[in-house]
């Protein structure tokens, strides 16, 4: 995976990740998606490119425990988020939808910089800065969950959790 980095700070929520004033469009994820970290970020999901990264630091995804807010997120381009700590539901609806959330030491990636990141070896290069920041690789059981594209498309391939 690569992309460039998209910086945000602690205790992001899923209000803030997916606006309650547009809780209308819930059942158009894809319309939804346009409006994905409006209010942290004005015009982000116009800005951004196949591919970036959301990075962020404590607590990301805190508040409710819909899918939309990790959903819009992927629908929106984003490959994977980067973050300092996650909130418990947050972090496996990601999973569950096939959005990588990965645990790592956010602190020397900056708005802008351009990062490489390998899942499976638990590496993000930030190419900008021409450094190696390593993190656990999932589990197997969720590296096939990403890998088959979510938690639904991998009881569907197996007729059941596959570990």
């Amino acid at each position: 995976m690569s992309g460039r980095a998209w910086k945000f700070g602690d205790n992001i929520s899923t209000d803030l990740i997916t606006p309650g004033r547009y809780f209308h469009l819930r059942s158009n994820l894809p319309e939804l998606a346009k409006h994905v970290m409006e209010d942290a970020r004005p015009d982000f999901a116009g800005m951004i490119s196949p591919g970036d990264f959301i990075v962020a630091g404590e607590n990301f995804g805190l508040g409710s425990s819909r899918e939309h807010a990790p959903t819009c997120i992927k629908l929106a381009g984003i490959s994977a988020v980067l973050a300092k700590s996650f909130a418990r539901i947050f972090y496996r609806n990601c999973i569950n939808i096939g959005l990588p959330a990965i645990i790592c030491d956010t602190d020397k990636i900056q708005d802008g910089d351009l990062l490489e990141m390998d899942m499976w070896k638990g590496l993000v290069i930030d190419t900008t800065k021409g450094i190696t920041l390593k993190f656990p690789p999932l589990p197997p059981v969720m590296q096939r969950i990403l890998m088959d594209g979510g938690l639904v498309a991998h009881v569907q391939k197996y007729g059941g959790l596959k570990i």
